[in-house]
């Protein structure tokens, strides 16, 4: 049984957005690995901007600053 996480930052990702990821993550692998997408396992995980860091900056930060 497959499990994939997917982590994004919380920005008003859309509840059709979402099902597009699981849709297309899904038949990914499906079409790479011959995997039965009923026993397939997508979770997608919303992390608040505060809590997520690139480059020693969380990207509430560099998004205030366009980047």
């Amino acid at each position: 049984m497959p499990f994939v996480n997917i982590k994004i930052t919380n920005e008003n990702v859309t509840p059709e957005k979402k099902a597009e990821l699981i849709q297309g993550v899904t038949q990914l692998l499906v079409d790479v690995l011959g995997k039965n997408p009923q026993t397939t396992v997508v979770v997608i995980d919303e992390v608040e901007t505060d809590n997520w860091g690139i480059g020693g900056e969380s990207v509430t930060k560099r998004r205030l600053q366009g980047r």
